[in-house]
């Protein structure tokens, strides 16, 4: 959990290469149809590519951690995202969740998911 804490603590100051270390070749990443370039990425090439995607149109990107859930090899984050639009100047914020799912200390599934009741069963949990 001190390790996801720490990532997030940097996401919030813009370093979005935080993390990276924590995947291999074989980490999944799976992006909810409801976000901005949904779909799966596998190994920390294309998650960071993915993540390039997400910096190409804003003037600035935080996202900051707001509840850490364990369970079990899981971690459900609920995460709140704040951007400025690069050329409209729009900010914008957003809630939604990541789980986290470790083998050891490797990521092994990293999904992002705009509903709890959905990140909770994502991570092994019930409302």
């Amino acid at each position: 959990m001190d390790t996801l804490r720490a990532v997030y603590d940097e996401w919030r100051r813009g370093n979005f290469r935080a993390g990276g270390e924590l995947f291999d070749a074989y980490t999944v990443c799976v992006v909810d149809p409801e976000s901005p370039e949904p779909g799966r990425y596998v190994g920390p090439g294309e998650i960071a590519a993915w993540m390039r995607l997400q910096l190409e149109h804003l003037e600035t990107l935080t996202i900051g951690a707001e509840e850490f859930i364990e369970a079990g090899d899981s971690v459900l984050v609920a995460v709140r995202r704040q951007a400025i639009g690069e050329k409209s100047g729009t900010p914008v914020e957003d809630h939604h969740f990541h789980v986290w799912t470790f083998r050891g200390p490797v990521v092994t599934r990293l999904e992002f998911i705009a509903g709890r009741a959905e990140a909770l069963e994502a991570a092994g949990l019930r409302e």
